[in-house]
C-alpha cells in the first residue's frame, strides 16, 4: 500500500473516481446489465442477453456474500466514505464479469483488449483509492471471470444456435 500511496495525487484520484464511479452503484449494477442484455436482444441474440445479465447478477451476489463472510476491514487510508468488506473488490468483480462475458459473447479479439485494459484500470483505481487491498482486486478479478465463464459454459449449447449473421 505504501507504494500506490507514494503516486497519489490529484490527475490520479480524479481519474480513480471517475472509475468508482463506472464500476459501482447502480449503474453497474442495474444499468450496464439491462442495456447490455436490451442491446443483444435487439441483435436477435437472447441467450447472449441471459448469459449477459445472469452473469452479472451472480458475480454481484457472489461478491456481497463473500464481503459478509470474510469481513475484511478496508485500508485505512481510504479516500471513499465506504463501510462493508473489502474482500472481494465489488468493482472489480464487476469489470471482470463484463470483460469476460463480452469477450466469450461477442468473440472479437478487440473487445478482449479493451475488457482487460478497462478490468486492470479499475482494480488499480480501487487500490489507488485506498477502498480495496491489491488481494481484494485480485480476489474480485477471479470471481467476476470465474462466474463468466461458468455462465458462458452452461449456456453455451444454446449460445452457439444463436443466428450466424446476428454473431457477425
Amino acid at each position: 500500500m505504501d507504494e500506490v500511496l507514494a503516486w497519489r495525487g490529484p490527475v490520479g484520484e480524479a481519474v480513480s473516481r471517475v472509475f468508482d464511479a463506472l464500476g459501482g452503484g447502480w449503474f453497474a449494477i442495474l444499468v450496464v446489465p439491462i442495456g447490455v442484455g436490451v442491446g443483444f436482444a435487439f441483435a436477435d441474440r437472447p441467450w447472449s442477453a441471459l448469459a449477459f445479465i445472469l452473469a452479472s447478477a451472480a458475480a454481484a451476489a457472489i461478491c456481497q456474500l463473500l464481503k459478509a463472510l470474510f469481513g475484511r476491514a478496508r485500508p485505512e487510508e481510504i479516500l471513499l466514505p465506504l463501510d462493508n468488506g473489502s474482500f472481494p473488490s465489488g468493482h472489480t468483480t464487476n469489470a471482470a464479469v463484463i470483460a469476460v462475458s463480452l469477450g466469450l459473447l461477442l468473440e472479437r479479439a478487440w473487445v478482449w483488449v479493451l475488457g482487460m485494459a478497462y478490468l486492470v484500470a479499475m482494480a488499480l483505481s480501487r487500490t489507488y483509492l485506498g477502498a480495496h487491498w491489491f488481494t481484494d482486486t485480485v480476489g474480485g478479478a477471479l470471481l467476476g471471470a470465474g462466474v463468466a465463464v461458468l455462465v458462458w459454459c452452461a449456456l453455451l449449447t444454446r449460445l452457439r444456435v444463436e443466428p450466424v449473421g446476428a454473431r457477425d
